[in-house]
């Protein structure tokens, strides 16, 4: 079966029935927001309100374990790219095999950084959850609060 209309018709009946549609969400909108006040509730949808913004943390520490030493705390960078160690870190974990590279970094400060390496293949335990990560090792100076860098992006 078909049914054959002008164009001109069938474009002023989709208005019609759009100004319906509309009236009758409008409508059915208007009794939800009442029916939500007189529950003593409200969406923050519907009361338009947004919630306070917080500022971007860009990274936070974690605790994590490799094998069965535990490293202590990483900085869990958000906007980073790669993971990096100490090569103390290395030496202290032992057991795992510093692969040759040709890589340079550069860091913050602009400056060129040849790493001594990347170890592949590192299962990390992050509380109960391991990750499949690599690092790149590098010499850098100790600190007691932060023992590695972690990319956001586990």
């Amino acid at each position: 079966m078909e049914i054959t209309i002008p164009l001109t018709e069938a474009l002023q009946q989709i208005a019609v029935y759009a100004r319906r549609i509309k009236e009758y969400l409008g409508e059915k909108i208007d009794q939800d927001e009442e029916a939500t006040d007189e529950q003593g509730g409200c969406s923050d949808l519907l009361k338009k309100s947004c919630p306070l913004k917080v500022k971007d943390p860009r990274g936070f520490t974690v605790p994590y374990t490799i094998g069965s030493v535990k490293i202590g705390r990483a900085l869990l960078d958000l906007g980073s790219s790669i993971n990096m160690m100490p090569l103390s870190l290395l030496k202290k974990i032992g057991g795992l095999r510093l692969k040759p590279t040709k890589i340079f970094l550069i860091m913050a400060d602009e400056s060129p950084k040849k790493p001594y390496g990347v170890v592949e293949d590192v299962v990390i335990h992050i509380k109960r959850l391991k990750f499949l990560v690599y690092f790149v090792v590098m010499e850098m100076k100790e600190d007691d609060k932060i023992q590695s860098f972690l990319e956001g992006r586990l």
